[in-house]
């Protein structure tokens, strides 16, 4: 026999469990093969798709300055995750794309403009982009501004004069403009009262004490002792949702 039959043969008997494989055999076989390796690939693809998922999707709102915030997934990275964002009014069908947060690596979207209405309840979503792989949206709880924003405290002025303080105070004002320019109160909105507190310079919040509350945007606190400091913070307070906002900064003053 001729050596190199002899030595086809010697390598064919080293495999003795492949003599019986046919070709159907090894096509079945790379197939398995292959739907395997899809099936890892596709299962890997899902668990970074809920692994970038966007969490807490939510508006925070103040004086109707209205922004979507969101905390990112799990396994996502500032430098090679991105971000859409998407609006709607409650009861509407399409979705409208918020072109300045399209592919954002931000975790917020301004949406002031497109929650103007604030009677209307709006939806937001996000979902973040990684590797070429995108996450399922994730969706916001139904806001509605004028329910929901937060009151600001008012701007304060304090003068003193003998034995008395003046306050002049201006309500906080909305981002939407009157015809003429201006920034439109949120008097225009709600019914509002301002609660003033007066506190010993030497003693802390906990020791205030509430001297006026009303709607007057001048108001003079008197009978004060010379020579002794007090400082002045004011909430607003919204009745109608019984809302107060944060204290304005704290200002003193030396009665002379």
């Amino acid at each position: 026999m001729p050596k190199r039959k002899r030595d086809a043969l010697h390598s064919w008997s080293c495999f003795p469990n492949m003599r019986g494989i046919t070709l159907s055999s090894l096509c079945l076989l790379m197939h398995l093969l292959q739907e395997e390796t899809t099936t890892i690939l596709v299962l890997e693809s899902r668990d970074l798709q809920e692994s970038i998922k966007p969490q807490k999707v939510e508006f925070h709102s103040l004086n109707f300055n209205n922004t979507l915030r969101w905390l990112p997934g799990r396994a996502s990275k500032a430098q090679d995750t991105v971000y859409y964002v998407q609006y709607k009014v409650y009861g509407q069908s399409t979705w409208q794309n918020k072109e300045d947060c399209w592919g954002i690596q931000n975790h917020f979207c301004d949406l002031t403009n497109e929650t103007s209405n604030v009677q209307e309840p709006y939806y937001g979503r996000v979902k973040a982009a990684s590797a070429g792989v995108y996450s399922d949206w994730n969706l916001s709880c139904r806001f509605t501004p004028w329910q929901e924003t937060m009151i600001g405290p008012p701007s304060v002025n304090v003068v003193h004069r003998n034995k008395s303080i003046i306050l002049k105070l201006q309500a906080p004002r909305s981002p939407y403009k009157r015809k003429r320019g201006s920034n439109i109160p949120m008097t225009n909105y709600y019914d509002l009262l301002y609660q003033v507190f007066i506190i010993n310079n030497l003693l802390d919040e906990k020791h205030s004490t509430l001297v006026y509350e009303g709607a007057d945007k001048v108001i003079t606190i008197k009978d004060l002792r010379p020579g002794v400091s007090y400082c002045i913070m004011v909430k607003t307070y919204v009745p109608m949702l019984d809302r107060s906002s944060a204290y304005s900064s704290r200002q003193c003053t030396v009665l002379l």
